[in-house]
């Protein structure tokens, strides 16, 4: 998994960030509200650790900034603050979880655990739809305007990805690791060259574009409404 952890405190972080890591988790950091809420708006992050109280803004301002951002990425709320009104509060304000300082360590990956198999399942979809573009997970099929498009494994798995990112920028890095499942750049035009492929496929003939690239940060997929807006 590829962890978030928003916590200001310099021992806990570091506890978690270790701990996580040594568990084969990729973690990222931030130790306030302000530069929690620049990372947690990426839409990278399988789950979130936000501590409730952070200099700069809030947890609770960091998970309202995610959910304005329009992403559902689960986000457990760890907090000294225990009674019940904390508690629920923290959950009608985003949170899916919340765990109470101090906490067992196994205990808190149990609950992301958790928090990660709830979302594979109710966000498992076998029917993605991006204007006139639509994917059959199932079958395996990719259709534009009802025309039947041939896509590669690799250019079907590249345009899924896109898809579920629908409006938001997908960056080099992202597409390495989740597409070609590569921890380092391999320096090569590999994307570059797939994108372009992609494009051919399911833009050319079609009337509006749909992926665009985003000078300096990578590329995104908008529906022919927001390609034309």
């Amino acid at each position: 998994m590829r962890i978030l952890v928003v916590e200001d405190d310099s021992e806990t972080r570091e506890y978690l960030n270790r701990g996580l890591s040594e568990a084969g988790h990729v973690v990222d950091t931030a130790n306030n509200g302000n530069s929690g809420v620049s990372l947690a708006c990426d839409p990278k992050y399988d789950v979130m650790v936000i501590d409730r109280m952070l200099p700069g803004c809030d947890g609770l301002a960091v998970i309202q900034a995610v959910r304005d951002a329009g992403l559902s990425t689960p986000v457990l709320i760890l907090s000294a603050l225990g009674e019940v009104n904390d508690r629920v509060t923290g959950l009608r304000q985003g949170g899916d979880d919340y765990l109470v300082k101090p906490f067992a360590f196994s205990e808190l990956v149990a609950r992301l655990d958790a928090l990660v198999r709830r979302t594979d399942v109710e966000s498992t979809a076998t029917r993605l739809v991006v204007s006139d573009l639509e994917m059959d997970l199932l079958a395996r099929k990719v259709t534009r305007a009802g025309q039947h498009i041939e896509l590669q494994p690799r250019e079907f798995r590249l345009l899924e990805y896109l898809m579920r990112h629908q409006g938001h920028v997908v960056t080099r890095t992202m597409l390495l690791e989740q597409v070609w499942d590569y921890n380092f750049d391999p320096q090569t035009n590999v994307i570059d060259v797939h994108v372009s492929r992609l494009r051919r496929k399911i833009d050319r003939g079609f009337g509006a574009p749909l992926i665009q690239t985003v000078r300096g940060a990578g590329y995104v997929l908008r529906g022919s409404e927001e390609a034309t807006s």
